[in-house]
């Protein structure tokens, strides 16, 4: 018996709006996710809630952004409220076709004006004996701060998912300098979808931003307990026209359920 697949994604979706907000393009991102067909989706910088756009735009959707997103394709859907300010709130997001059976928010922000938050669910997904463990972040953009939201969340890990279950981090790292290998992947046993187990230098994260023109490795999917398959960076026309940060895209296999 072959195992069975998995396709995951990851995407920094910058609120809706297209590069420096000259375009309001949430319908657009809902079409080409839905294109996409994720079974998981990890979303960054997602607008829950925001009064002033509601006003300003009349296609502005009713719903909070990650319902808007899943509604019709991913069943089930978590989010994680990390910047809270007076006209609404933003933060991360997991859309699964899967059951979510357990889900968190942990607040790891280092300066109290750049809100971080790991969300952190367990989806049941068949043919897999364990749950499967999904974390979502959203890095730090200072290098101090990266590493000490790290460490909680190898922490958060090393405390709560078993050695032996699956387990996807993904999301914008913000880590251009590839430190998340010393700082996470080798003490979790992580090994990420495009870069592999980074024991050389030239197995590095791809290349994700500008999504118009990529020459940083900002985003990331790291994985234990599932193998890679095939990977995809969705750069360029269209998906730049949307996010200035690229769309990364994994096909997994899953290891057998034992009977």
């Amino acid at each position: 018996m072959l195992p069975s697949p998995l396709h995951v994604a990851t995407w920094n979706i910058h609120k809706g709006f297209s590069q420096f907000n000259r375009r309001m393009v949430v319908h657009d991102l809902r079409d080409r996710l839905r294109q996409l067909d994720a079974d998981i989706v990890f979303l960054q910088e997602v607008q829950g809630l925001h009064l002033g756009h509601a006003e300003s735009h009349a296609n502005w959707p009713s719903q909070p952004q990650h319902e808007f997103l899943a509604e019709g394709t991913w069943d089930n859907h978590a989010y994680g409220r990390n910047m809270i300010y007076d006209h609404g709130h933003h933060g991360n997001a997991i859309l699964s076709r899967f059951p979510i059976i357990h889900e968190h928010n942990q607040d790891v922000t280092h300066f109290r004006f750049e809100k971080r938050g790991l969300l952190h669910c367990a989806l049941a997904v068949p043919g897999l004996a364990q749950p499967l463990h999904c974390v979502c972040v959203h890095l730090s953009l200072f290098s101090a701060s990266r590493r000490r939201q790290m460490d909680a969340l190898s922490t958060r890990i090393e405390a709560l998912v078993p050695k032996d279950a699956p387990l996807l981090i993904a999301g914008d790292f913000n880590d251009w300098r590839n430190r998340a290998h010393g700082l996470l992947a080798d003490r979790l046993g992580l090994v990420e979808v495009f870069g592999g187990d980074g024991a050389t230098r030239e197995k590095r994260p791809c290349r994700s931003y500008p999504a118009a023109m990529p020459l940083f490795r900002l985003d990331r999917i790291y994985l234990r307990g599932l193998t890679v398959a095939a990977t995809e960076v969705l750069a360029g026309p269209p998906w730049s026209a949307i996010s200035d940060h690229a769309a990364l895209s994994a096909r997994l296999h899953t290891p057998v359920a034992v009977p």
